[in-house]
């Protein structure tokens, strides 16, 4: 049976496997096992019985602003609708907690257009998003990403 939970200290190896393939890739930013446990929290996680195939996370920047990350499905489960269940699961996370806004940066702008996601100038996002993340990705500063935002 397929659900989302919420994730334990126990699953940080479980995430770190869903992930892989796309750090591996470039394409999501490598979390170590110290940062994942710090952030436990924030993540969800799509489970397969006991196989873990999905990872989504709803970092937290502010009183008004969120951010999706760490977004993967594992290939054998894409174009499931397991990533729309799983945003619409990490947005609801964000309505319970009151924020205002959900930022995404991503290479599938047509994914989160779909799901009500605009797009917005790289120089609308926070300076400590930029400097906090970005910097550890191996293509700052030619980041190719496209920046999204949601109003809740």
């Amino acid at each position: 049976m397929i659900q989302i939970i919420k994730p334990t200290l126990d699953n940080i190896i479980d995430i770190q496997m869903v992930l892989k393939p796309f750090v591996d890739e470039g394409i999501i930013l490598n979390r170590d096992e110290d940062e994942i446990a710090t952030n436990i929290r924030s993540y969800q996680l799509i489970m397969d019985g006991t196989q873990p195939i999905g990872v989504g996370a709803l970092h937290i920047y502010s009183p008004f602003l969120g951010e999706i990350r760490s977004l993967a499905i594992s290939e054998k489960y894409q174009s499931k609708g397991l990533g729309k269940k799983l945003v619409n699961s990490l947005l609801k996370e964000a309505r319970e907690l009151k924020l205002k806004e959900v930022l995404v940066l991503t290479y599938k702008k047509e994914f989160f257009e779909k799901l009500g996601f605009v797009e917005i100038m790289k120089e609308e996002i926070p300076d400590k998003k930029i400097w906090a993340d970005c910097i550890k990705c191996k293509f700052f500063p030619n980041c190719n990403e496209i920046a999204l935002i949601t109003h809740l």
